[in-house]
């Protein structure tokens, strides 16, 4: 059966997230697997590169699908688009090697987490910046930020499920390959963050730890030994989910 590559871009303010959930819940899985199955008569589980959480937000995700379909793959794409509400869309669509799958074959992430610095609110990034009206010392966040590559345990930034506690043998090592901090004090700030795999809630466990550097609130040089420590009640909050977005997933 053949198997299609779709990239996706979606705003994930009123999904539950990606995965399918319990009936009545609205998820980016759900809604795709609901229009394919309208195009091709049968229903198939979608795969996501990534599962993002509720109000997190897509410009690059990758998703993988077998169906049995005659559709040439940009037709395939065309006819989702008809269907699929307007905060979801399909920007590339192709045929992927035999057994590909969306997730396990990925290399890498990339996720940009945005805060809006502004004094003034911003209507047109209400729903994509995490918004910060205190002066931020970018450059003490960029020194924190040094820190961060590398293989590490980075479970003082994740929130563990119960199901993950206990999980015998669970690792909580991951390898950052790129973390950098773009933009401008006042205006905005990007935090960009590339790896291989990322723990639950990390990068905005990270995000929020960066802000408290920020705001000077813990130091620059706090970094090591808050990793160290592998608590997550001494790093900084998680932001809100509606600053962060997939951007692209590398293979």
């Amino acid at each position: 059966m053949p198997v299609f590559r779709f990239v996706l871009e979606y705003d994930g303010t009123d999904f539950a997230g990606w995965q399918r959930q319990r009936e009545g819940e609205r998820t980016v899985q759900g809604v795709l697997e609901d229009a394919l199955a309208e195009i091709v008569g049968a229903r198939a589980p979608v795969i996501g590169a990534g599962r993002t959480d509720a109000g997190v937000h897509a410009e690059g995700q990758v998703a993988s699908v077998e169906i049995e379909t005659a559709l040439a793959p940009e037709t395939l794409g065309r006819a989702l688009n008809a269907r699929l509400p307007l905060d979801v869309a399909v920007r590339e669509a192709a045929l992927a090697p035999p057994g590909f799958h969306a997730r396990y074959h990925a290399r890498a992430k990339v996720y940009r987490y945005s805060i809006w610095n502004g004094r003034q609110p911003s209507p047109l990034r209400r729903r994509r910046f995490l918004a910060v009206r205190a002066p931020l010392d970018l450059e003490a966040m960029r020194e924190a930020a040094r820190h961060l590559p590398g293989c590490h345990d980075f479970s003082c930034f994740e929130t563990r499920p119960e199901r993950a506690i206990s999980r015998p043998g669970r690792s909580t090592l991951r390898r950052l390959d790129r973390v950098e901090l773009s933009g401008a004090a006042g205006a905005e700030i990007h935090l960009e963050l590339e790896g291989s795999g990322f723990l639950r809630h990390m990068v905005r466990a990270i995000a929020g730890t960066l802000l408290e550097v920020g705001r000077a609130r813990r130091g620059p040089g706090s970094l090591p030994a808050l990793l160290a420590a592998r608590d997550r009640r001494a790093a900084g909050p998680t932001a809100p989910a509606r600053g962060l977005t997939l951007v692209r997933v590398l293979y």
